[in-house]
């Protein structure tokens, strides 16, 4: 970069240029004093002020270069101003140097709008602030952009205020690697008050510290192509009240920190995406301290990017970061990611809560994400995407029409219904319009799933923390209703969390046997068809094909029972039919009917699980059973007599049923309903 000295004395302009990055930075072109005088009468910002200023708010100015708040001077700009930057790119800016101080008064009523004329990304640069504050860069260091001076060792210095501000069409490009932003923080101290400012369409980072103490509340950034935003150099001050929306694709993040940690803390952010994405990235040995935060629709919850401690990332009591991959089993590209368990479902900040923002930003109502409460109906005339979690909060209920299609989005992880405890849904499919939810494609692992909460018991406790989403889960109320599925076909699930946790088509965690579940389709899931974590839901007619895991999984005492379900194996490589695990609650099963053309195993059970099953037929499996642990046969009771099987040669756990599996297969010809799409 080149560092710029500007001193104006009288009419005579000395400009003194130090090399230091590069030769890609713009070179200050800074009129004579008499000029930058006449300029602001005629509306122009542009040159270096040496007295202080007051714009006038009844005057829409013209920003046409590079306009320079030098060292003892101050400038006013009062609410309802409006300044225009010409599309010059790098070349047209606001700086407050070290020293010199600004004062954005807006109300909001008349904020104060810094825009290009067409407000497109990249088109202008930005508002730099220049401050005494400390940086682990050191005292008098130089700015990446405009080769700027900042940095001290006052920690309490004023740059002055900002107060309802809105900035549109940052970010231009120096070169490779330096851009400006929307507002650059540099070393701007706790004196420096900041508050209510909005910045949209910035081709870099929305705001960025480098080091300094200032904080900011009341914080709205939409679609900034790099990071909303960043933090470098130690800074340790405070961000209150953000709402941060990514709907173009291609941005890199919703936070960056960046260097050494200097604790920043984060209260209340709120970030949507309906492009996928990275939400918190930190690097190196950054972090922070984030009380109260609510992510909606991206793929990534964390980011350590380069391997950094989660500790360095402190969060409320009750969230943390969990990993996506076993760091032993992961590659290179994704041991550092996270997903986070236990952050709010519901928005903490809205777009609502910035009615000063002139922003035309609105989610269609076809796309589903976010947390509903009431009752929420969806229309069958629209085809739906499900773009991120979609939640049903407690006391809330979402109804699903006959004949709704609904295209969740291939975001893995990220991407799943779930109804918490206390919800309800009802899926109201039929036969001849039944309802379907699945990736565009329908690739196992595409998406989660549909989870759902209830109040019945499990051997978990109650207000158990599921494995997936950190969900609470688990009561008294065996009888509890989480409302009703008909005929629903549902595909492409079970994106993995991590080695031991995968979402499953269908998961019900302590859900009670007042809610009905019938006509059930669950095809190419990554895990499990259907798993019931306690409680003593019952299920008819399940057809469940190809689920790369157990197409039947039940643990935590789950006591209900599966009335007709048809199993059919084509690919290889898929766990069983039935797993069974922890205690034996003797679910009972009923006309089941598993077809394998790929051998595989067809009924394991863990531990001491077990249960009554009648009216078996099983076919083209390897293994017909096997008692994993060592469980006893008595634990399986077959057409009412303990399981009669032979062990197979070689093997200690693993039968062949002598008897009991040859029932009359299910007959599924008149369940069209299952070949359903979208």
């Amino acid at each position: 970069m080149k560092k710029i000295v500007l001193k104006l004395l009288a009419v005579i302009t000395i400009i003194t240029s130090v090399s230091s990055c590069g030769s890609d930075d713009p070179i200050a072109v800074t009129p004579p004093v008499s000029d930058v005088v006449q300029n602001l009468e005629n509306g122009v910002l542009n040159g270096a002020l040496t007295e202080s200023v007051t714009l006038d708010a009844s005057v829409e100015y013209n920003l046409s270069g590079q306009f320079t708040v030098t060292d003892g001077v101050s400038l006013t700009i009062p609410a309802g101003t409006r300044i225009i930057a010409d599309a010059g790119g790098s070349e047209v800016y606001i700086a407050v140097l070290k020293g010199a101080q600004i004062f954005i008064n807006g109300n909001p009523s008349s904020p104060v709008v810094m825009s290009s004329a067409n407000g497109i990304a990249g088109e202008w640069g930005g508002l730099t602030i220049c401050g005494k504050a400390t940086t682990t860069a050191g005292a008098d260091s130089i700015a990446e952009v405009g080769g700027f001076i900042y940095g001290g060792s006052s920690d309490t210095d004023s740059s002055g205020n900002i107060s309802y501000l809105q900035i549109v069409g940052t970010g231009a490009q120096i070169n490779s690697e330096s851009q400006y932003n929307g507002v650059s923080f540099y070393a701007v101290g706790s004196g420096t008050v900041v508050n209510n400012v909005a910045v949209i369409n910035g081709a870099d980072d929305g705001v960025e510290f480098f080091g300094g103490t200032v904080s900011v509340s009341n914080l709205y950034l939409e679609n900034n192509d790099d990071d909303s935003i960043d933090w470098t150099e130690g800074w340790n001050g405070t961000i209150t009240n953000a709402y941060i929306s990514n709907t173009s694709a291609g941005f890199s993040t919703v936070f960056e920190g960046d260097k050494e940690n200097g604790n920043p803390k984060f209260n209340n952010i709120t970030a949507v995406s309906t492009v996928g994405g990275t939400a918190l990235q930190f690097k190196k040995q950054s972090g922070g301290t984030i009380t109260g935060l609510s992510l909606s629709g991206y793929d990534v919850a964390l980011d350590m990017k380069d391997g950094g401690a989660t500790s360095n990332v402190i969060f409320e009591s009750g969230v943390e970061a969990i990993a996506l991959t076993d760091p032993t089993e992961a590659t290179t590209i994704d041991q550092h990611f996270y997903t986070i368990n236990g952050a709010n479902a519901t928005p903490l900040v809205s777009k609502s809560d910035f009615p000063w923002v002139n922003s035309s930003l609105s989610f269609e109502s076809s796309v589903l994400q976010g947390t509903i409460s009431g009752t929420v109906t969806l229309d069958p005339a629209i085809s739906y995407k499900l773009n991120s979690a979609y939640i049903v909060a407690s006391g809330a209920k979402l109804v699903i029409p006959a004949g709704t299609k609904i295209t969740a989005r291939d975001g893995g992880t990220g991407v799943y219904i779930a109804v918490l405890k206390g919800g309800q849904i009802e899926i109201d499919g039929t036969s001849e319009n039944p309802v379907v939810i699945s990736s565009a494609n329908a690739g196992a692992g595409d998406w989660g799933g549909l989870t759902i909460c209830g109040d019945a018991t499990t051997s978990a406790g109650v207000d158990s923390i599921a494995e997936v989403g950190g969900f609470i889960y688990g009561g008294t109320n065996d009888a509890d209703d989480s409302g009703h599925i008909k005929y629903l076909v549902i595909k492409g699930t079970g994106a993995q969390i991590n080695s031991e946790s995968q979402y499953n088509g269908v998961s019900l965690y302590a859900v009670g046997n007042n809610t009905e579940l019938e006509n059930i389709a669950i095809i190419n899931g990554a895990d499990d068809g259907i798993e019931f974590f306690g409680g003593t839901a019952v299920a008819t007619n399940l057809y469940l094909k190809n689920n790369d895991d157990d197409s039947i999984d039940w643990t935590e005492e789950w006591n209900g029972s599966v009335t007709n379900a048809y199993i059919s194996n084509t690919e290889p490589g898929f766990s069983t039919v039935f797993e069974g695990d922890k205690e034996n609650a003797n679910p009972t099963f009923t006309n089941i009917t598993a077809v394998s053309t790929v051998g595989g195993i067809a009924l394991q059970f863990k531990k001491t699980s077990g249960g009554t099953i009648t009216g078996l037929s099983l076919v083209g499996y390897d293994v017909d059973l096997d008692m994993k642990d060592g469980g006893a046969l008595s634990n399986v009771m077959i057409d009412g007599v303990s399981a009669d099987a032979t062990l197979n040669a070689g093997e200690t756990t693993k039968y062949t049923l002598n008897s009991g599996k040859t029932s009359t297969a299910l007959d599924i010809t008149s369940w069209v309903w299952i070949n359903a799409g979208l």
